[in-house]
């Protein structure tokens, strides 16, 4: 009965789907007038790209500057611009020129982690919380 069971638990173990994060790049271009964002899934950029008003490109890669006070970067504005799918990356370019010497900062929004009953069990994630990576350039 034990080998049964074993056997089960692996069978599911070896299973199971697990995919990794993807790992976004952040840099600049053309001069400093536009910032490149790749490492995106490129069925999900196709299909975003689809949206003809473009708001869904600014909630889920909004590009904001970095405040001198980082504890305040949550309660910066978006920076206005245009998002336009290039090959396998996408280009963000700003309404107004990015400032030289000045930090800013992509905010990616991972809306698929954490949504498993498991992650609300083990405490990793709580109801109505947003997973998010900072990735920062000059």
């Amino acid at each position: 009965m034990k080998k049964i069971l074993w056997i089960l638990a692996l069978f599911g173990i070896g299973c199971s789907n697990k995919q990794g994060a993807p790992v976004i790049h952040v840099s600049m271009m053309n001069n400093r007038q536009s910032v490149q964002i790749t490492g995106l899934d490129n069925v999900m950029m196709q299909e975003i790209s689809r949206d003809s008003a473009g708001g869904a490109w600014q909630s889920l890669l909004p590009v904001y500057r970095m405040p001198a006070d980082t504890d305040l970067k949550n309660y910066q504005p978006v920076q206005p611009g245009k998002y336009q799918v290039k090959d396998n990356a996408v280009i963000f370019m700003p309404d107004t020129p990015f400032i030289a010497h000045e930090t800013y900062f992509v905010r990616y929004y991972k809306f698929d982690a954490g949504n498993k009953i498991n992650d609300f069990i083990t405490g990793h994630n709580s109801p109505g919380s947003l997973h998010y990576s900072d990735l920062t350039f000059k």
